[in-house]
């Protein structure tokens, strides 16, 4: 007896240590609980049924609809030379966007980064846009693009741009420089942002170093600005890209895709599927290859960036 109840005190002590290392390992998971069913709800359930539409027929005015079609879409999509047409206005419209988004936005980061009078109430003038939803901001500059009540028609016309003050939206050589202008507008304080940050964290005595050895602006520029700006301008381009390729909301609230598709790029094209035709299969077969492509681009930039750091 006495010897059984000299090992009772230790498997009690034993039984605890395994309760509090248990409860230790599951502390961080019970945490992080809610965010992840939270995740899973909102993000990847429909991820998934969104990709199981693909290969279903989904369409609202079939109720019978919705049985098992294999790879009919893609077929279909293949043969589709409105798609091919929105894939090339999506490269136009992205690479435009990003590059002029990028160009602007650095500029205005450089002459930020410079203390002067006045700077924290012009800060805060740039950044407005970006509080801009995206639907007025389409809106606004539908509005300044139309002769009858905006003024850059009249604009162009007195400097000799256009032949006449009429709303470039309705030409289809130039309608898609409309949602282009109105999006580098409204996405400039992004890179502003992220590229101020990363300005105001390099160190001053390099600068203070390199003007001593006669380094001009230029050369300054180059050798410290830009690769110390280097990662940051890496992931915010790859995000953006991202990003502006599946912003249709501009193109959606100014020209609707036209005309003519000229302005039509993928990510309207399944909005005009999903919402207009009402067919839910096709567009999310759609979907499904721009999200494959877009994988496919982010992955050759973080290849490249990899490689790129491994030379260095």
């Amino acid at each position: 007896m006495s010897s059984t109840a000299a090992i009772r005190p230790g498997h009690l002590g034993d039984r605890r240590t395994l309760k509090k290392r248990f409860a230790d390992a599951a502390a961080p998971y019970l945490y992080s609980a809610p965010v992840l069913i939270l995740i899973v709800t909102v993000m990847l359930v429909p991820l998934v049924l969104g990709i199981s539409y693909a290969f279903r027929e989904v369409q609202l005015l079939k109720p019978f609809s919705g049985g098992f079609i294999g790879l009919d879409h893609f077929v279909t999509l293949s043969k589709d030379q409105a798609f091919y047409r929105a894939l090339r206005n999506t490269l136009w419209w992205t690479g435009a966007s990003v590059v002029l988004q990028f160009v602007f936005g650095l500029i205005l980061a450089l002459l930020l980064d410079k203390p002067f009078f006045g700077r924290a109430v012009v800060q805060a003038l740039i950044f407005l846009p970006w509080a801009v939803p995206s639907f007025l901001a389409g809106l606004n500059w539908a509005w300044l693009f139309n002769p009858v009540v905006g003024p850059i028609p009249h604009w162009l016309f007195s400097f000799g741009i256009l032949p006449a003050p009429s709303n470039i939206l309705s030409d289809p050589q130039l309608a898609m420089w409309g949602p282009i202008v109105a999006n580098v507008w409204w996405g400039i304080p992004f890179f502003s942002i992220t590229l101020l940050a990363a300005l105001q964290a390099i160190p001053r005595d390099l600068y203070e170093a390199a003007s001593i050895d006669g380094a001009g602006p230029v050369r300054r520029f180059l050798s410290i600005t830009l690769p110390f700006l280097a990662p940051t301008i890496a992931i915010t381009v790859l995000l953006r890209t991202v990003w502006v390729s599946n912003f249709a909301d501009l193109i959606i609230v100014m020209t609707n895709g036209g005309p003519a598709d000229r302005t039509q790029i993928v990510a309207s094209y399944i909005f005009t599927q999903a919402f207009k035709r009402l067919d839910f299969g096709y567009a999310s077969a759609i979907a499904l290859v721009l999200l494959v492509l877009l994988i496919t681009y982010s992955m050759l930039i973080v290849l490249l960036r990899q490689w790129l750091l491994s030379k260095d």
